[in-house]
């Protein structure tokens, strides 16, 4: 396994140690032992299908290689996936207590609208960050699977109005926070 492999796994294991433990420093926003419903455990278990899925590729040859020669897609993909990397870590350093997996979309008791850092520009710096390291993470690894990566971007658009909508009606001083904010892209959309 070269250099390039054992940077884009480490970067992948990082992200999962800091959201678990993070995550295990929050209090609960769900109720323990509340049993979970059957679309709770199916997005629980395909989030863990694509992890696996994404390290087994790491560790593996080029699948569906793009180029011959990829040194320049390995550096623009190396380059997207540090920085999404970065983004995705810094934003969720920045919400702390305030974050929830992806499948508990509620509004914890003592929530508040964060609006400082990455987020006095956009609203959902995580989905966006980790967007770019996926496609990024694909190119740096000469691979075609980069185009999931462009499917994938309109369910995590769903996904951030659906809970941009929740927010609005739970969380006071949401609905003034994404008149101030983009959603994605700062200044932009």
């Amino acid at each position: 396994m070269d250099w390039l492999r054992v940077y884009l796994l480490a970067g992948l294991l990082l992200h999962k140690v800091v959201w678990e433990y993070m995550k295990r420093q929050s209090p609960a926003a769900v109720t323990p032992g509340k049993p979970q419903t059957l679309s709770v455990k199916l997005i629980k278990a395909l989030k863990i299908a694509i992890l696996l899925g994404i390290i087994a590729q790491t560790l593996l040859p080029d699948i569906l290689p793009i180029a011959s020669d990829p040194k320049s897609l390995r550096i623009a993909g190396t380059i997207l996936y540090t920085a999404g990397l970065a983004i995705a870590l810094a934003a969720r350093f920045q919400l702390g207590q305030n974050w929830l997996d992806i499948e508990n979309a509620t509004v914890k008791s003592r929530q508040q609208v964060v609006d400082r850092g990455i987020y006095g520009y956009i609203r959902h710096p995580i989905y966006t960050a980790d967007l770019i390291l996926l496609f990024g993470l694909e190119l740096a690894l000469n691979s075609w699977l980069v185009y999931g990566i462009v499917l994938l971007a309109p369910a995590v658009l769903l996904q951030a109005i659906r809970e941009e909508r929740m927010l609005a009606v739970s969380l006071p001083g949401y609905e003034s926070y994404c008149q101030r904010t983009k959603r994605f892209i700062p200044f932009v959309a």
